[in-house]
């Protein structure tokens, strides 16, 4: 209906001048475009999550009424906002808060500070929180967070919450349009509302937790970057590495939202930071993270040049400088982590995402480990466990981190009296890369997947060798093997060799691995990994390799046009 226009008694959703879009649920909270993100959508489904984290017992992660619950934000201007070019969506935080408060929580604004910094004050304190943040998407995009008081919500919480989001949808809905909060384009009627004032009391907590944990430590004489366009950590970062004695430029800045993924740094994206190095004149490295700044963007500088060094790596060296004795890892990070000084560490790979390696790392605890970190292939580091340190406790932490990693590789730098790529260069030499096709049909893609995975769920590889094939658990413990098992193994091995072909360069199948999606390791140590995407219409190919241009050429392979291995195998399909 046209907006002002209304009948008597009709409800909000009646009511309503525009077909409202339903704000999913992902590992990394809920995300969405700001043009489909009303107030409204993310005001009931925040209410949802607090009346579902109500429900829970404290000892579980529950809140109680009437306690603080705090809230953070990162710089995009729809999180404050209203934006006129996305028809004047935004002030998303103002529906966070709104809806804290009508749970019965005292809502406390942290204003603009990383996502673990948020997690990190409120989770010390067992409260729960919630940051809106759309982390390294598109600038056109945004979104939230939630914590409970133990930590982020783990893939157990989305059923019940997605039942609770439902009876709370239909509850706002049915209001009559007249004495609902909302108007016709999901705004509040009230318009602009300004946050509650600004508490310092989370950012000053996690500055302290960095700088008491390194007590003693220095940085002095090293020259940094600190590369800091529009993440919301830029200056407290800053102020961190100036703390230990470090020299700082900063560059870059940007009052414009600047997407940085930090899995994913582009040609475009290298250039312009190697122009501000070079700018810079002779530095060290340079630092930066995402959005949110709970992922770390590093690079070290060799003859002027920046070089990117992928998370998986980033977070073997900080593992190794904290000396843990557990680390959690999802599959698709670099198998290197099996071949250094910390293979005999390594607990069994998980899914992919950040639900999944916390989920990891309780379990390592529960086996005994005391000094439990994990980390995914974008750098994001998780501290699973309290870590001691000369005499200083780092408290858990489990949610990604950025500011931990940085330190901790820049302190292992001076320890080892080494350049950054020089530290780099001590890890095990195993190259990464990955690629996707977009717009693949995600039901095509868990076909795929399904066409090369046992029927028993159970399986999670399959081992070849010896004249034998193996099968083991989650555990990696092994399986009885029928003959049944035995001959479909034997197929699959032959099915996948019209695929992975000699002619390609590929090598005899060796294991396949059946964490998340489908993972092929070969004899000459390559490994092709196949995954659809699990919130977007995308096929992946990860690949690693002995060298660069062999794990360049392998993810090449998968996604050539037309005929390239991904196609091939959509082919293979039936409609």
């Amino acid at each position: 209906m046209q907006s002002g226009q209304s009948h008597a008694g009709e409800s909000l959703r009646a009511g309503l001048d525009y077909e409202p879009q339903v704000l999913r649920f992902g590992t990394s909270g809920r995300r969405g475009e700001v043009v489909h993100l009303t107030q409204l959508e993310l005001y009931l489904t925040a209410l949802a999550e607090l009346e579902h984290l109500q429900s829970l017992p404290v000892e579980e992660g529950g809140i109680r009424k009437g306690d603080e619950f705090f809230f953070a934000h990162d710089l995009r201007p729809s999180s404050t906002q209203f934006v006129p070019e996305w028809q004047g969506r935004g002030e998303l935080a103002q529906a966070v808060e709104r809806a804290i408060r009508d749970a019965g929580q005292k809502a406390v604004n942290l204003g603009p500070i990383p996502t673990p910094a948020l997690a990190s004050y409120a989770l010390e304190r067992g409260r729960g929180c919630m940051m809106v943040t759309g982390s390294h998407i598109p600038f056109d995009r945004n979104g939230y967070k939630t914590y409970t008081t133990k930590s982020e919500l783990l893939k157990k919480d989305e059923l019940p919450i997605g039942a609770r989001v439902e009876q709370v949808r239909k509850r706002i809905y049915d209001q009559p349009l007249a004495e609902s909060l909302f108007n016709e384009r999901g705004l509040f009627k009230a318009g602009h509302q300004e946050l509650s004032p600004v508490s310092s009391a989370g950012r000053e907590h996690y500055c302290r937790r960095y700088t008491g944990f390194f007590a003693g430590q220095a940085l002095k004489g090293l020259r940094l970057l600190v590369y800091q366009h529009s993440a919301v950590g830029r200056d407290l970062l800053v102020e961190v590495l100036q703390s230990f004695g470090a020299t700082v430029i900063t560059a870059g800045r940007s009052d414009t939202f600047v997407p940085i993924d930090t899995e994913n740094i582009d040609a475009e994206r290298l250039a312009a930071i190697q122009a501000l190095a070079a700018q810079a004149g002779d530095i060290d490295a340079v630092v930066s993270t995402d959005g949110d700044s709970d992922r770390p963007l590093i690079l070290g500088v060799e003859n002027g040049r920046v070089r990117f060094f992928a998370g998986d790596l980033v977070g073997m060296l900080v593992a190794e400088y904290l000396g843990a004795d557990a680390v959690v890892v999802p599959v698709n990070c670099n198998d290197a982590v099996d071949r250094g000084r910390l293979k005999d560490v390594v607990e069994p790979k998980t899914r992919i995402g950040s639900p999944y390696v916390i989920a990891g790392m309780e379990a390592a605890r529960k086996k005994g480990k005391r000094a439990v970190c994990g980390w995914e292939a974008n750098g994001g580091f998780f501290v699973g466990s309290d870590i001691e340190n000369a005499g200083h406790v780092l408290k858990a932490l489990p949610t990604r981190d950025a500011l931990l990693p940085i330190l901790c590789v820049l302190f292992a730098m001076r320890k080892a009296r080494l350049s950054l790529v020089g530290l780099f260069g001590t890890l095990p030499k195993r190259f990464g890369r990955s690629a996707l096709l977009r717009n693949f049909p995600s039901a095509k893609g868990r076909q795929i997947v399904r066409r090369f995975s046992p029927s028993a769920d159970t399986i999670r590889q399959v081992v070849f060798g010896d004249g034998k094939i193996g099968f083991l658990d989650a555990e990696r413990h092994e399986l009885p093997a029928p003959d049944l098992q035995m001959e479909w193994a034997e197929r699959l091995r032959d099915s996948l060799t019209n695929y992975f072909t000699p002619a390609l360069g590929f090598a005899t199948t060796t294991r396949i691995d059946y964490t998340d999606g489908v993972r092929i390791h070969f004899s000459n140590g390559e490994v092709a990994h196949i995954r659809p995407s699990g919130n977007a219409d995308e096929l992946r190919i990860y690949a690693l390799a002995d060298t660069q241009a062999r794990a360049d050429e392998i993810a090449g392979l998968g996604i050539a046009e037309p005929d390239g291995i991904l196609r091939r195998l959509e082919r293979a399909i039936p409609d």
